[in-house]
């Protein structure tokens, strides 16, 4: 069974860090592409980050995190890295994990990242 769980959230002033965790399971995730998302309340999910699949992919970064998030990936381990820093209060939001072997969409269910002072 294929599942993906992200950790790593919590609440963080402006400028500070956090590194969100995504670990599959069910699947090598080394062989598929693996997003992250972002869902700010009251909004759509977006794409922030991704990386494909392979020892060190190339990665995609959404305009308004470039610079600032950074995707990684252990394959040994069937882990995605979102590695977050300058932190700002629009980050705010439930973070998602998306991978699609099988070409089927499968998503963890999501890690909440809070920016305020």
């Amino acid at each position: 069974q294929v599942q993906l769980v992200e950790s790593g959230g919590g609440l963080v002033q402006p400028g500070g860090s956090l590194r969100l965790t995504c670990v599959a399971s069910g699947f090598d995730c080394s062989m598929y592409g693996v997003s992250w998302y972002h869902q700010a309340p009251g909004k759509e999910r977006e794409l922030v980050a991704f990386i494909s699949w392979g020892l060190n992919g190339p990665t995609h970064y959404a305009d308004s995190v470039k610079g600032r998030f950074t995707i990684s990936r252990v394959n040994a381990n069937n882990t995605v890295f979102l590695q977050m820093d300058s932190l700002k209060p629009e980050d705010t939001g439930v973070y998602y994990c998306n991978s699609r072997p099988g070409q089927v969409d499968h998503w963890g269910r999501g890690t909440t990242v809070t920016v305020t002072l």
